[in-house]
């Protein structure tokens, strides 16, 4: 089956927003990362920085996400409590899931980061990708593009791994995170970023 929706997961330092904007340009497809917190700031009415921290501050009313997580699709492939966002109140978490579902209803569009695959798991045409590294790969490849030392840069993985595992249990209820919950994982500790697409894009075509 052909996919049109690509979510990937990521580790900070493992290549998964390189390897998104390639598998992009390889199949055709808009790229999504920032976009989701603007188009959600702009229904708000309120700056992107402050959507960007309703995802990492606790407090925020998450029952609407935690349903997307939890009911199955309908046989359109939509769960039915993500369509009735519009009739929620205007929470900053909400916008973000609203438009993460919306982006992935127009299609042939990848979607990285805010924890896209498991609101969209069981969405007929999509393909859920990981993306991942071991830590000392990953603080050498974070070190490398910034100007971070590695200890500094070690520091940042470490808080960036504790922060995810945090999202992922305070939006979806996600205990623990599993290999499967996605289709494919690409460990760029051997594949760099470009055969990584290039395999995410065989995968994606069927």
């Amino acid at each position: 089956m052909e996919c049109k929706v690509i979510s990937i997961s990521r580790s900070l330092g493992a290549g998964g927003e390189e390897i998104g904007r390639l598998l992009a340009q390889e199949l055709g497809f808009r790229y999504a990362d920032e976009e989701i917190i603007v188009r959600a700031a702009e229904r708000a009415g309120v700056s992107p920085q402050a959507v960007a921290a309703a995802e990492r501050t606790p407090g925020l009313i998450t029952r609407i996400l935690e349903a997307m997580a939890r009911t199955p699709p309908d046989p359109e492939g939509w769960a039915a409590s993500a369509l009735a966002l519009a009739d929620a109140p205007p929470d900053y978490a909400a916008l973000i899931g609203q438009v993460i579902v919306e982006t992935a209803r127009e299609g042939n569009v990848v979607i990285v980061a805010h924890g896209a695959s498991i609101p969209l798991a069981g969405v007929s045409g999509l393909l859920r990708v990981l993306v991942t590294a071991s830590p000392p790969t990953r603080v050498a490849r974070l070190a490398r593009e910034t100007d971070l030392s590695e200890r500094a840069a070690g520091k940042a993985v470490k808080d960036s791994d504790r922060q995810r595992r945090e999202y992922l249990r305070r939006f979806y209820g996600l205990g623990r995170e599993l290999p499967t919950h996605y289709d494919l994982v690409l460990n760029t500790d051997l594949l760099p970023p470009p055969l990584a697409a290039q395999v995410a894009a065989r995968a994606a075509r069927g």
